[in-house]
């Protein structure tokens, strides 16, 4: 699509880097506050540092657009889409022209570590997201390097396929904002639209040692890509560090379970998230022996299970849900082994990374008749 197909690209505002927010919790993304293709260690040093139950403001930039094979210049790669130089981020612009990326780990930018006071190894650190909110009004699906679902398929044409997708509406809010894409390159008068649900894809804790990891998903989160985590969910992270070291990029505007091309809909977000600690003892006490993450929506308890084998990640997330039913519920194991079978959902998150992802949904109003152990927020 040509620029002139596009224009005017925006009505709605695109937010630029805050200079502060009320409380002075915010954490924006600058070269000094981010890491590009790995993950915080326990050797990283705090971006910021807040006690229990903070609200943080957190910028977040998408590594699509600046990335090396699309020129490092998102003033560039954007404007040959019709986006004005001054729609175009200015943290963007900051981290491809000074952030350091390092090309063994992976493509994603993530802002932190934030330092939770007091959080221990054993402990849970528990992410509440309280609001997702677009930065641009436009965002880039890419298939890239033979990698994907259907590599010996895709991309068609050369090593890359960066698809630029316009949202339109955005100004009247999420539920009415759409995301466009045409049937046919240069046919624009033809428009697929579909709806946006905003999730961060990386959302993490440090990990041990000197060593930054790369980015695909373990214990302490990483690239989970679980398009649940839209805002009004929890997510828990077993903390690794002192301090956990909280870290969260990846932005989505929209994502198909899967992500099958390699990326979805990335683009830009400002999150709101409220940080707490369930102490270790508490955390054994309501969740049992769930290894690695889990999240916690209005209607499901989210178990997950990450392994290089999708078949094993499953089998990963079958026994997580199985204790995590049996620890709030009380449920035993053969009879919750049964019920999942029967009432549960277990889907894949992603199959793109090293490792891939399974999750399951476990509908809590199945358990409404149950006096049991109440399940947090």
């Amino acid at each position: 699509m040509t620029a002139s197909e596009l224009a005017p690209i925006a009505a709605a505002p695109v937010l630029q880097p805050l200079t502060a927010t009320s409380d002075g919790a915010y954490l924006p993304a600058t070269p000094a506050t981010t890491t590009w293709g790995r993950l915080p260690c326990a050797d990283d040093a705090p971006a910021l540092s807040v006690e229990p139950g903070a609200a943080v403001v957190v910028d977040t930039v998408s590594h699509e657009g600046i990335l090396e094979d699309q020129g490092r210049d998102p003033i560039a790669f954007f404007g040959a889409h019709g986006v004005a130089p001054r729609d175009v981020l200015l943290d963007a612009i900051a981290v491809a022209a000074d952030g350091h990326h390092d090309r063994t780990g992976g493509p994603h930018v993530v802002t932190g570590p934030i330092e939770v006071r007091g959080a221990q190894p054993g402990d849970l650190l528990a992410v509440r997201v309280d609001a997702l909110v677009p930065r641009v009004p436009y965002g880039v699906v890419s298939s890239r390097h033979g990698k994907g679902l259907l590599p010996g398929s895709f991309p068609v044409d050369g090593p890359l396929t960066s698809i630029f997708c316009r949202v339109n509406d955005l100004e009247l809010g999420l539920d009415a904002a759409r995301g466009t894409l045409p049937l046919q390159p240069g046919d624009p008068d033809r428009p697929v639209r579909f709806p946006l649900a905003p999730f961060l894809g990386v959302m993490g804790v440090a990990t041990p040692g000197p060593r930054r990891h790369s980015t695909p998903p373990g214990l302490h989160g990483g690239n989970i890509d679980i398009r649940l985590l839209v805002a009004g969910t929890t997510l828990y992270l077993p903390v690794q560090v002192p301090g956990a070291g909280l870290y969260v990029g990846d932005p989505h505007f929209a994502q198909g379970n899967g992500e099958i091309a390699l990326t979805a809909l990335e683009a830009p977000l400002r999150a709101t998230l409220t940080v707490d600690v369930v102490p270790a003892a508490e955390a054994a006490a309501r969740y049992g022996a769930v290894t690695g993450p889990f999240v916690r929506t209005a209607e499901f308890l989210v178990p997950t299970g990450l392994d290089e084998d999708l078949d094993v990640a499953v089998q990963k997330c079958g026994r997580n849900a199985v204790e995590l039913l049996g620890a709030v519920y009380g449920m035993a194991p053969e009879l919750a082994y049964a019920y999942l079978s029967a009432a549960t959902d277990f889907e894949i998150s992603q199959v793109v990374d090293i490792v891939k992802g399974s999750h399951a949904r476990i509908r809590l109003a199945d358990f409404a008749a149950v006096d049991r152990i109440e399940v947090p927020r």
